[in-house]
């Protein structure tokens, strides 16, 4: 192989050095055809495996979360026997409920506030593109 040329042999059985370039255009066009249906079917794989790992992983954060509010509803059934050996355990009971209400209601609120159409606008998408359509402009 010291002097020998080594040509690429294609599927009609001559070398690509031999070939009309229109073969040559037909062979780059199957070739990218190829190339991005193989690209798409790999995305595909892709996507599968990963809308099964998320699947996965949501079904743990939901369980996760049904114990969670058990051991928080537990948490506050103590908190309301402990105030019961000081008062009635109706008032203790009471008591224990109005202050998780008043919590939950300041995070509602909280959430309320950032949860807001204003909270969620893209300041700065909108922005940037405030300065593409003035640098566009000055461009024509």
């Amino acid at each position: 192989m010291s002097a020998e040329r080594v040509f690429v042999e294609t599927a009609a059985g001559r070398p690509k050095s031999e070939r009309p370039i229109t073969a040559l255009f037909a062979d780059l066009v199957n070739e990218t055809s190829l190339l991005f249906r193989q690209e798409i079917e790999l995305f595909k794989a892709e996507t599968a495996a990963a809308v099964s790992r998320a699947g996965r992983g949501a079904a743990a954060i939901a369980v996760g979360g049904v114990f969670a509010l058990g051991g928080f509803l537990a948490l506050l059934a103590t908190a309301a026997l402990a105030l019961a050996i000081v008062l009635p355990p109706w008032l203790a009971a009471l008591i224990v409920a109005i202050i998780a209400l008043a919590i939950a209601a300041v995070l509602l609120l909280i959430g309320k506030s950032q949860l807001g159409a204003e909270a969620l606008m893209p300041r700065r998408t909108l922005n940037s593109l405030r300065e593409d359509k003035a640098w566009l402009k000055e461009q024509v």
